[in-house]
Formats: C-alpha cells, sequence, structure tokens
C-alpha cells in the first residue's frame, strides 16, 4: 500500500490534487450541513450580516481561492506550501461552488429548485478530479505513448479531434457529457454521435427540417429524463436538503 501510495500519488505531484479534492469536497459537505441546520434553526449557527447585508460564504471562498491559487503558482510541485496552498484553494472551491447557483442566476436561489444547479456542479467538480488522480489526463493524452508525446503535431491532432468530440456534445445539450469527454474522449464520442437534446443550438441548427429527427430527440430525452431524473433528485436532496417547495412556485 505504501510502495503504491509513493508510485501514484506522491512521485508524480498527485499529492496536493488530492489534498484540494479532500479540502473540496470535506468544505461543501460541512457547509451544507451547516446550512441545513440554519434552515431548520437548530445549532449555535446563524447567517452572517453586516447591517442589512447577508454575506454569503463565496465572499470568503473568493479570498482563499485567490489566496491558495497564487500560493500554488509560488510554490513548488513538491513542496510543504504547496499542501497547504492546495487545501486553501480547494476549501475556497468548496464555499464558491456551493452558491454556483447564485453565481449563475445573480439571485439567492440557494434553497429553490434551481439550487440544484450548485449541487450537481459539485458532484461534476469532484468526478472530473477523481478521474485526473486515477490517471486519466485532458483530450485523451494518457493515451499517447512517450514518443507520440514528443511528435507536436501528433499530440496537437490528438487534443483537436477529443476537444472537437466534446464541443459538439456541448452543442447538442449534452454538458455532463462534454465536461466528462473532456478527460475521457470515449465519452465525448458517444455524445457526439447520439442525437442532440430538444432545444440544444445542434437541434436547433440541423433539425429544423427533420421532423423525425426532432421526434426521436423529443422521445429519447423524455425516456431518459423520466428514468434518471428522479434518482437524481434525490441524491441531490440526500447530499444538499430539498428545495423549498415555496420557492420553486413560478412567480406571479
Amino acid at each position: 500500500m505504501a510502495d503504491w501510495w509513493y508510485r501514484n500519488i506522491v512521485e508524480p505531484g498527485k499529492l496536493p490534487l488530492l489534498l484540494a479534492l479532500l479540502s473540496f469536497v470535506g468544505c461543501f459537505l460541512v457547509t451544507r450541513t451547516i446550512t441545513r441546520l440554519i434552515r431548520a434553526g437548530r445549532g449555535p449557527f446563524r447567517n452572517i450580516n453586516s447591517g442589512d447585508v447577508h454575506i454569503h460564504h463565496v465572499v470568503p471562498g473568493i479570498f482563499l481561492m485567490l489566496v491558495g491559487g497564487f500560493w500554488a503558482v509560488a510554490a513548488g510541485r513538491h513542496s510543504l506550501a504547496a499542501m497547504f496552498a492546495a487545501v486553501f484553494f480547494g476549501v475556497g472551491a468548496g464555499l464558491v461552488l456551493d452558491e454556483f447557483a447564485l453565481i449563475l442566476y445573480l439571485d439567492d436561489v440557494y434553497w429553490s429548485e434551481r439550487g440544484r444547479k450548485s449541487v450537481e456542479v459539485v458532484m461534476l467538480t469532484a468526478a472530473l478530479v477523481v478521474l485526473v488522480l486515477t490517471g486519466f489526463t485532458p483530450f485523451g493524452v494518457n493515451d499517447l505513448t512517450a514518443e507520440e508525446r514528443d511528435n507536436r503535431a501528433g499530440l496537437a491532432a490528438n487534443v483537436a479531434v477529443n476537444c472537437c468530440f466534446a464541443l459538439i456534445a456541448l452543442a447538442k445539450g449534452k454538458l455532463r457529457t462534454a465536461l466528462i469527454g473532456v478527460v475521457v474522449p470515449l465519452v465525448a464520442l458517444v455524445g457526439a454521435i447520439r442525437l442532440a437534446r430538444p432545444g440544444s443550438a445542434w437541434a436547433r441548427r440541423f433539425y429544423r427540417n427533420r421532423p423525425r429527427a426532432r421526434a426521436r430527440s423529443g422521445l429519447r430525452a423524455f425516456r431518459h429524463d423520466r428514468r434518471w431524473a428522479g434518482p437524481r433528485r434525490r441524491l441531490q436532496d440526500l447530499i444538499g436538503g430539498r428545495p423549498d417547495p415555496e420557492l420553486a412556485r413560478p412567480r406571479r
């Protein structure tokens, strides 16, 4: 175990990334626990206010990300300072992405239906970092031999092809597939081949005069959402808390 740890984590310089991941996930879970206690009126925790201004935890998160990011740039890869910088960055990223929906919508939607975006982004970010830790390299560079990496033209072509697959999947309305496909090229290829989701940029551009393609796209999206929307919502509620049903109602 110790030999595996040194060969796969310490020697390649992945220990700061592992510390950042653990800090990121841990900070998110602790923050969600505290906010759920505040919401339920339990425990000693309260919202932080400065006069009439509510201080969201995205504010200290931004400062921690800045400190950790610049510190990591200045520190060596294997130095002790890099470890501390990774922890600062991970904690800051956890605080910021926990309120991703607030940044996206420029509104306090933390406990609304739109607030689920924050939980989804945190889960997706953690999954991408785990893939990198386990040996995957963005754009499929890990699949190349040492000789192929030395060939700059071949390396650039490999990155460009995989990037195109990810962009096509993104244009087809498959954000999760595109992001994971950046790290695992086969996933991006599958997303690029399959039908686009209704309302996506690809569907509006290429399915305009193809009623059968539009119908198949809508049916496939309906079946996919019916199968996975429920489990995904239950997992999000378990991790981040159930949205307020009053806030989920449309505004008049």
